[in-house]
């Protein structure tokens, strides 16, 4: 199964994959390529010296967002994937895009959607006083945060939780739903 990888910052989702695929958890699984939104990120680098082929389009290349998202779109077209992974990926991508991946794209999100949706989900879920969030696998469709759910599963807020070791819990639980939810793909694929 081959995937494109999409990320934004640090790709710690994307080296847990990477780890999983190396240590042989992930047999079936093919990183095509990671790809970013802006030059200089961390997951880019990381995919890098894993021997990946990388790539950026740049948002800010772009006159427009339908003009980015064309690019874009092409770009992962280009490596024939079978998905395209959203690992902490923080652009909202177009119609063409969703239509080009339609029910292969992955989105992972950091709460049990479809509460705290958006760039904020662990900020919101904090401000909101749950006791319970966690994270989300799931199929992106055209909304934001939206689409069929592949994987849940929750984290228990601690009074001295703040937004940054909450965070990092559910990253945590995120790298292995992410990993789980790659492998049973590949299975069947």
């Amino acid at each position: 199964m081959r995937i494109v990888v999409l990320v934004s910052g640090t790709g710690s989702n994307l080296q847990a994959v990477i780890d999983a695929v190396q240590a042989g958890e992930l047999p079936n699984v093919d990183i095509a390529a990671v790809g970013a939104d802006k030059h200089d990120t961390y997951g880019v680098q990381r995919s890098a010296e894993a021997g990946i082929e990388t790539f950026v389009v740049n948002f800010k290349d772009y006159e427009d967002r339908k003009d980015w998202n064309h690019a874009l779109t092409e770009k992962c077209l280009s490596y024939a994937p079978d998905y395209v992974v959203s690992s902490g990926f923080m652009r909202i991508v177009g119609e063409e895009f969703i239509n080009a991946f339609d029910g292969t794209y992955i989105n992972t999100h950091p709460a049990l959607l479809p509460s705290f949706p958006g760039a904020h989900g662990v900020r919101d879920a904090l401000a909101y006083g749950v006791k319970v969030t966690g994270c989300t696998v799931h199929i992106a469709d055209a909304g934001v945060d939206t689409g069929p759910i592949l994987r849940q599963e929750a984290v228990a807020i601690d009074d001295a939780d703040t937004e940054d070791t909450l965070h990092e819990r559910i990253k945590v639980v995120e790298r292995r739903l992410l990993i789980a939810t790659l492998a049973d793909l590949a299975k069947s694929k």
